[in-house]
């Protein structure tokens, strides 16, 4: 019984907090906006989540995890893993440019120490298989140093406010230089990027911050629980809720 009751609260939390996410942006969010919406003190909330890096930590798990769906779907359709990494790209990229909140949320992903762990190793991980073919007999620790490299790269992309460069023009910069820290051949990286860029990856990111967070809406108590245990793993940080309750 304990432990439904706390995964509901935490549930209620996280939910209020996404929403105001959505609404607001997760900048003008913060514990105390939570707590009020709520009408519970803001200690029951740091209780569970310390702090505002701790909630949006579920969401970026979360992300991390649509994403890779993402990319097996279009691999489905024909579409290669390495193509589908730079549509990734460019649809964060492009619901950036068009969307504040998915902005001010892609961002603050990246600039969290605890969310930017994330993003790293989850993309490290799927780089060992996207790469392979190019990257033979690199080890954990060269996948691991080239992420490093490309989430900084990402995120000069995506925080660029310098509208005399093209969206076009810093999506494909961004994916040559990605593409060239994996070992893909000039020829292939050209390829790949001007296929990419003909599609219509506006209106793809428009569809997919859409689609993400009516992924993340529908969230039920058992697939948050399994969220809860994933996002914990992912960052090392567990609350005390979740030792009490023996998950």
């Amino acid at each position: 019984m304990a432990k439904h009751k706390a995964i509901g609260t935490k549930l209620e939390i996280v939910k209020t907090a996404t929403r105001l996410i959505w609404e607001k942006g997760y900048t003008a969010m913060s514990t105390r906006t939570v707590a009020a919406e709520l009408d519970i003190s803001v200690g029951n909330i740091t209780y569970y989540y310390p702090s505002k890096d701790d909630l949006l930590s579920i969401l970026v798990n979360s992300l991390c995890k649509f994403q890779r769906k993402f990319i097996e779907d279009e691999a489905e359709d024909g579409i290669s893993s390495v193509m589908a990494v730079c549509l990734e790209l460019m649809t964060m990229a492009s619901a950036c440019e068009s969307n504040p909140v998915a902005k001010d949320f892609f961002i603050s992903s990246y600039q969290s120490p605890v969310t930017l762990k994330i993003i790293r190793e989850n993309d490290t991980e799927r780089s060992k298989e996207v790469y392979k073919e190019y990257c033979k007999g690199w080890t954990d620790e060269q996948f691991a140093e080239a992420e490093v490299l490309v989430s900084g790269i990402e995120y000069a992309t995506l925080m660029s406010l310098d509208e005399d460069i093209p969206l076009e023009t810093r999506i494909a910069e961004a994916l040559d230089k990605i593409l060239y820290i994996y070992n893909v051949p000039k020829k292939i990286r050209e390829t790949k990027i001007k296929k990419a860029l003909s599609y219509d990856y506006k209106h793809i990111g428009e569809r997919i911050f859409k689609e993400f967070k009516e992924y993340v809406d529908k969230t039920t108590e058992e697939t948050f629980e399994q969220m809860l245990i994933d996002a914990e793993k992912a960052t090392g940080r567990r609350s005390p809720a979740l030792s009490e309750v023996n998950i």
